[in-house]
Formats: C-alpha cells, structure tokens, sequence
C-alpha cells in the first residue's frame, strides 16, 4: 500500500532513502536546507522543499503530521539532528525515525522519543564484514536477530539434482529453507519434490552458526 514518506536531510544516505521509496511508488518529501541538494534530487521525489526542519513554521507549512513515518537523515549536525527529532515528537509526528553518528547521539535520539535509531555505516560496516568473513556460497545475508538470520546461499554441489524432501535440511542441518531463486523468479514455499538446479540461490533461515556451518557445505 502507498504511504507517505518525508525525509530530512538529503546527504547520501537521506537521498538514498528518498529516492528508494519513491522508486517503490510512494509519496515522498525531501526536506533540506541547502538548494544545491534539493536541486539535484527535486526529480528522485514527489516534493522538494529546501527549509529548516527545526523550525516549528517550516514544518507546519509542509503537514509534517500528515505523514506516515518521518526519516530525520541531517549529516553531521547532531544539535540539527535532535532538535527536529524533539520538534517531531512535539508535533505529533506519529513514527519517527533518525540517524545516529554515534553511540551517544543514537542514546539521546531516543530519550527524546525516536521511534527507531539506525546507525547507518555501523550497520554498513558490519555488512561488509559479513561479507568478507562469510563462506563463498553465500550472496548475502539479513540480520533477524544476534541469533538468528536469512541468507542467500548457492546450492552446494553435493545437494545438486536431490529435493528439498530427500535432503531434509532442517533435520540433518538445523536449518529450513524459505524460497528458492530459479533464474529471473522467485519460488516462495518450493514444491519439496522439485530437484535443485545449479544456478538455483536457496534462501535460508536459521541459528547463525548453523547457517555458518550450511554454508561451508560443498
């Protein structure tokens, strides 16, 4: 379903947010002081509007409460950052979600009532060493939890042309797999009867050092 999105702050990673969203076909408002950045990105949005976003009036004049989640991206200006969080909340802005710098910044965004913290080259940089450190089979990986994960893993060539059901992953390795990659298509909830192929990319769930230990399979 269609919802609205505003974004403030149209660095690299607020403009990569915006322009993504609405590339997935919602509304969205760009927020941003500077005009060179509201420039380059006004036709990756649905509005653009350069304006202070710890300004009460600027706010107002854009239906900041209309929205159905508000991303505060503001680069390097931590006082900007937590002075429109704190604004939003004031407002009435129902979720709210900001950009931290630090540890320390992430702690105060919350007290003051951000709804989620990201911590973007954290999370960037823990991706990449998942990357780097992760078994070659696997494409890649979404954290559920410490715990647990997903992971995009080709199918080891000791599994090619067996079934879902004559392998039984979840008994012999602890781990279930959710959907299957065949070619340019997505199969969720694979026929168990149906052999694997070896261009075929198995997404599956598990503890992580199960999933670590499943991936290591040749």
């Amino acid at each position: 379903m269609k919802k609205q999105y505003a974004v403030i702050g149209m660095g690299r990673f607020g403009s990569s947010v915006a322009t993504t969203l609405y590339k997935e076909g919602n509304e969205v408002l760009a927020i941003d002081k500077n005009e060179e950045n509201i420039n380059d990105h006004k036709d990756s949005v649905s509005y653009a509007v350069i304006g202070d976003a710890t300004e009460e009036e600027t706010m107002r004049d854009v239906g900041i409460r209309n929205f159905d989640t508000v991303i505060v991206a503001i680069g390097d200006d931590i006082q900007a950052s937590i002075l429109a969080v704190l604004l939003l909340k004031e407002m009435g802005v129902k979720h709210v979600v900001a950009k931290a710098l630090t540890k320390n910044h992430g702690q105060v965004l919350s007290k003051i009532g951000a709804d989620k913290v990201i911590f973007p080259e954290k999370d960037m940089g823990e991706r990449v060493a998942h990357y780097l450190t992760a078994a070659p089979n696997v494409l890649n990986f979404i954290e559920l939890s410490e715990r647990f994960s997903i992971e995009e893993i080709h199918v080891p060539k000791s599994m090619m042309g067996k079934n879902l059901r004559e392998l039984n992953l979840r008994a012999k390795h602890n781990v279930t797999v959710v959907a299957i990659k065949e070619k340019n298509q997505i199969n969720i909830a694979p026929d168990p009867e149906e052999n694997l192929e070896a261009d075929d990319i198995l997404l599956v769930i598990g503890e992580n050092s199960d999933l670590e230990n499943f991936a290591n399979l040749t």
